[in-house]
């Protein structure tokens, strides 16, 4: 969606290789507290994951999801977005035939997935799959001090090191998306390990004067640990 100008103030994807929508709003300013971007027409609303960071490619903000089962009635007439106290629209409706064309599209790829442009049968790791779907969780580096840990967090594999064991093990776990962050639930030594994740305005080592964007919880060996963490 764009203004008379040709400016864009309003966009919808679906990226190919998966079940997958995103929406863009060049006009929104990323606020580190607020994950959720809504949108839709009239009565019809979906929440997705809005990246804290800001969209540096497209500007603005940026959001992520499923492609919604409802998507031709949150297209089908103005269009709106909101994100926080920030609000885009309504927009003039979108022609019929283009909704149309577009919801088909969304649903081909969700059901059958189509290879990147450029990068034909490319392979995903297996870190990044999870119930057959592509995971979009960012990858991070986390630190933990008294005692010292660090986790290396790849879609669901988390590789857990500490001074006995340096080069670290990797577990694989199932991640779950939470309202602040994630959590990524396994098992180490026969015992539950669990990380949680909480964006923040700022985490301290206690070591440093460097300050992090994420917070982290881990139980690990029986133990309730802390840490900070940022994305790599």
């Amino acid at each position: 969606m764009q203004t008379q100008a040709g400016n864009p103030i309003l966009s919808l994807t679906c990226p190919s290789g998966g079940n997958r929508l995103q929406v863009n709003v060049p006009g929104f300013t990323p606020t580190g507290s607020e994950e959720r971007l809504s949108f839709g027409s009239g009565g019809e609303v979906e929440a997705l994951v809005a990246d804290f960071r800001g969209d540096r490619r497209l500007g603005g903000v940026s959001a992520a999801g499923a492609v919604p089962a409802n998507l031709a009635a949150l297209v089908g007439g103005p269009v709106s977005a909101s994100y926080g106290s920030q609000t885009s629209g309504p927009h003039p409706a979108v022609p019929e035939d283009v909704v149309g064309s577009f919801v088909a599209g969304c649903r081909n790829r969700a059901a059958v997935g189509t290879p990147r442009a450029g990068m034909p049968g490319r392979t995903v790791s297996p870190c990044l799959v999870q119930d057959g779907r592509e995971l979009s969780a960012q990858p991070m580096r986390a630190i933990g001090t008294e005692p010292f840990w660090a986790a290396r967090i790849e879609g669901r594999c988390v590789t857990y090191s500490h001074p006995e064991d340096q080069p670290g093990t990797r577990l694989w776990t199932r991640y779950t998306a939470t309202q602040l962050g994630g959590m990524w639930t396994g098992a180490l030594d026969g015992r539950p390990f669990v990380l949680r994740t909480r964006k923040t305005p700022s985490c301290s080592d206690g070591m440093s004067d460097k300050s992090y964007p994420v917070a982290v919880e881990l139980l690990v060996h029986d133990e309730l640990r802390k840490g900070c963490a940022e994305p790599m």
